[in-house]
């Protein structure tokens, strides 16, 4: 390593025998456990929420045009809808780098599927742009467009951006029972608990860390992007993927900031 890159190299911790690094880590377990139990308390909590009732008629727009809310559950009981932002008539490398980031983090449903629940993404755009947006990304989630004309109906004020639990009971009546955003999508995607671990965390300005740890990645839909488009698509485009979805515009949007993030 050159004098240069040993200067710009971030730094490191203080370097200590294994006992002494064994007990730090002990030390900090303790609390990792405690922050275990309290998220399984929060669970239990959120398993005894009230639940709402929603129109099981609510019309989305699928595959094969229409469909009600009940036909999403695909005869399953319960139902987990991601909201994907979407804007209009821009290219793929225009659309929302936080909803590309936490959906490219959906993988095999098969798991979901043995515990009754059908997991779908509700989207903001038109249907035939954004599901060629799920396939230039190569996703194979149930995919929906929400029309103006059940926008209120399941939006109810909130914002795309966001992810909703529903269940339907057996007369097919259908119910809200959480929904959540902003940070709770983390856990749409397991990137962020792995970068949790690593010395350096996130690598972005918000974070606690030590001076002079690395803060590369801004925030404001910057942490998802590299170069310029959602960093998930440069995989798909070196693969060999064609990214026309048939945007009107070629008017990139990825200095603006997203409400989802």
């Amino acid at each position: 390593m050159t004098d240069d890159q040993k200067a710009s190299a971030p730094p490191l911790p203080p370097v200590v025998d294994r006992a002494t690094w064994q007990a730090e880590l002990d030390s900090l377990l303790v609390r990792e456990k405690a922050r275990t139990r309290e998220g399984d308390a929060i669970a239990a909590a959120r398993r005894r929420l009230p639940i709402v009732e929603v129109d099981p008629a609510t019309p989305l727009v699928g595959e094969h045009g229409p469909v009600p809310l009940l036909e999403v559950f695909e005869g399953r009981r319960q139902l987990i809808a991601y909201f994907h932002m979407w804007h209009d008539g821009q290219p793929a490398e225009g659309q929302c780098e936080g909803c590309t980031f936490f959906t490219n983090g959906v993988g095999d449903l098969s798991y979901l599927h043995s515990r009754d629940i059908t997991y779908a993404t509700f989207c903001q755009g038109p249907y035939r742009e954004s599901r060629a947006y799920r396939d230039f990304m190569g996703w194979d989630i149930p995919w929906y467009s929400v029309g103006a004309d059940s926008k209120d109906a399941l939006i109810a004020g909130r914002w795309f951006g966001m992810q909703v639990c529903y269940l339907r009971d057996e007369e097919n009546r259908v119910y809200e029972t959480y929904w959540s955003s902003g940070r709770a999508a983390e856990a749409w995607s397991p990137s962020y608990g792995l970068l949790d671990i690593t010395l350096y965390g996130r690598q972005e300005p918000w974070e606690d860390s030590p001076e002079g740890w690395p803060r590369t990645f801004a925030l404001g839909g910057g942490q998802f992007r590299l170069d310029g488009r959602p960093t998930a698509q440069w995989a798909r485009l070196a693969a060999g993927h064609r990214d026309d979805i048939g945007a009107t515009t070629t008017v990139s949007r990825w200095d603006q900031q997203d409400p989802c993030h």
